[in-house]
């Protein structure tokens, strides 16, 4: 028997699930020397952590509710993150006790504190909750914790990064201090650390995140492409893999009610999940992944913490995680349990290197490759059609009769066309991409250039970041003085302190001579040295850093500090020329009139 050494009732649980065999984090936490200790778990996200510290406490609490299941003062209390992974683990514990009738009460916020609080006087023996309503909770007395045998910090890492750092105190120290603590995490960083030394004793650290943090069981791939490319390349993907449930998680709300709209119109079934969402629309969406009735959700980061949905098999990062913990716990959401997954990163061609330090950093290897092309998509339907339409289907006696009077009405190939056809109407259409080559980018740059710039000379003005230059009123300034109209002048580079700009050529020669008979010291702006720039802004720039050091000037020492004239320890030196006179800030001189 594989579940010899558990609980009879755990073990009837667990083969009714269909549980065959443990995995290496459940095994590891019921482990002789594992019993009955405080325990630091790391493990990759989907590796059965919410059934690991169920077995974990499984003796204590059968020990405690072997004559009545109800009991005074919750047992066990298992603190969440966020309410999706709070009602989740609630589900995984409710069918891994369900033989001993024990009561599991959730408490999250965004519902009803009312029940939740009638919920708690009825005798739960497990309190799952979020932090921020179990401390609501404690606060008003309707959570007793003086009886708790264990606490569970579920995904301690992000709670913390979350800023649940008070709230969790709070309810540790209104603990008793008999009670073990297991806290479970993906990653390790130093404040969950600081948070076990203190509430944890003699504290056995079980890591099982191995060597690939990137998970075994997810293909992760990377897609380079233009930057305007990015929603057409994530259209293309759900196509060409036709997940049977599929996330893309954005950074922003508005990004994701942005591609949810797109994927809408382009036919998806799809569901959205953020922090705008109330619980009641965050239950709905899940439910329309697992019904079937959607199979793409668009999600930010904290929405979708905690989702775990069985037919997950695509990720989509379309934005760029910001550390390579983010893109762990994202990832996470595929490849559980011993499925297979995979994880695609949209990466901007001119992102490319951040992307590749983060991968490096997170010892993922990742397969860099374009975005799927309509007919590589086409390839994959036709392969996915033919597999569907030859498959053994049993057919009644209806559909059988319609399809004779089909064959007596239209050819065969007539009849294969239309079910073709109509299989295909089912398919949002896949976007024309553009090739992801040097020559395409700059074909692409050269068709967004405005008409009549195609032939440009660059100038620069003798103002910059420093001098608090902003193209707003830098555009006014040049139109005046060089007696052109906005029109006439293209792109803007604002430096540190000078700032370049575009001239049509064949405007070129009017505007300088313009520039030079305005040019007076009697006015700040018209003193200002505006001047032909023919290597452009990026040619300047970069002999600027080799030559001085500095971004557009040289480098120069700070004035001494203090009295000894030393430099003040660890100053950095200023880069570029000490800016002269006062700081113009575009506003010009009371009483002073435009010139003619």
């Amino acid at each position: 028997m594989p579940f010899e050494t558990l609980p009879p009732l755990i073990g009837d649980a667990l083969t009714a699930r269909g549980y065959t065999d443990l995995t290496p984090v459940q095994s590891a936490v019921i482990e002789p020397e594992a019993q009955g200790r405080d325990l630091v778990v790391s493990a990759q996200t989907g590796s059965g952590k919410t059934v690991a510290f169920g077995l974990a406490l499984a003796d204590a609490l059968f020990a405690e509710t072997a004559n009545l299941p109800l009991v005074d003062k919750p047992l066990a209390l298992v603190i969440a993150p966020t309410r999706e992974l709070a009602l989740q683990v609630s589900r995984e514990l409710g069918w891994l006790y369900a033989g001993a009738g024990l009561r599991i009460a959730t408490c999250v916020g965004g519902m009803d504190a009312s029940k939740e609080r009638r919920a708690l006087r009825a005798g739960p023996a497990i309190v799952v909750g979020t932090p921020g309503r179990l401390r609501d909770h404690l606060e008003r007395g309707a959570l007793d914790l003086s009886g708790l045998l264990g606490v569970v910090l579920d995904e301690a890492d992000e709670m913390l990064d979350m800023g649940f750092r008070e709230d969790l105190e709070e309810i540790l120290d209104a603990t008793p201090d008999t009670r073990r603590t297991l806290l479970f995490s993906a990653t390790m960083p130093r404040p969950i650390e600081r948070l076990a030394e203190r509430y944890q004793t003699n504290s056995l650290r079980l890591s099982l995140v191995g060597q690939d943090r990137g998970h075994g069981d997810i293909s992760y791939q990377a897609i380079t492409v233009s930057p305007a490319e990015i929603e057409n390349a994530v259209v293309n993907l759900l196509r060409y893999h036709e997940a049977e449930t599929a996330i893309l998680f954005c950074a922003t709300r508005d990004n994701v009610r942005r591609f949810h709209a797109t994927l809408q119109e382009r036919g998806f079934g799809v569901v959205a999940l953020s922090g705008e969402h109330s619980q009641s629309e965050r239950n709905q969406a899940l439910q329309a992944l697992r019904d079937r009735r959607a199979r793409v959700c668009v999600a930010t980061d904290v929405a979708a913490r905690g989702i775990d949905l069985p037919t997950l098999s695509l990720v989509i990062h379309v934005e760029i995680p910001r550390d390579a913990e983010t893109l762990q716990h994202r990832s996470g959401r595929t490849g559980r349990a011993g499925k297979k997954g995979t994880a695609a990163i949209i990466v901007p061609y001119n992102r490319r290197r951040r992307v590749e330090g983060m991968l490096r950093g997170a010892g993922i290897e990742a397969k860099w490759m374009d975005a799927p092309t309509p007919e590589m998509i086409h390839k994959q339907d036709r392969s996915r059609l033919m597999e569907v339409l030859t498959a053994e289907t049993e057919f009644d006696e209806h559909d059988r009769e319609l399809a004779g009077e089909l064959m007596g009405k239209l050819a065969p190939e007539d009849i294969a066309a239309a079910l073709v056809r109509a299989h295909r109407a089912k398919m949002p259409t896949p976007e024309e991409l553009i090739p992801n080559t040097p020559e395409a980018r700059d074909k692409a740059k050269a068709d967004r250039q405005r008409p009549g710039f195609e032939d440009v000379v660059w100038f620069k003005i003798g103002v910059g970041r420093r001098q608090n230059a902003e193209a707003r009123w830098i555009l006014p300034l040049l139109c005046r003085r060089g007696h052109i109209t906005r029109n006439e002048i293209g792109a803007i580079r604002i430096g540190q302190f000078e700032s370049w700009f575009q001239v049509p050529t064949q405007v070129a020669p009017k505007f300088a001579a313009a520039v030079a008979r305005t040019a007076s010291s009697e006015d700040e702006q018209d003193a200002i040295l505006i001047e032909e720039a023919p290597e452009g802004p990026r040619v300047e720039a970069r002999r600027n850093r080799r030559e001085f050091g500095g971004n557009d000037g040289p480098r120069v020492r700070p004035k001494p500090f203090g009295k000894g004239g030393h430099k003040k320890p660890g100053a950095p030196f200023r880069k570029g020329p000490k800016p002269t006179g006062k700081k113009f800030d575009g506003k010009r001189k009371p009483g002073k009139k435009p010139r003619d």
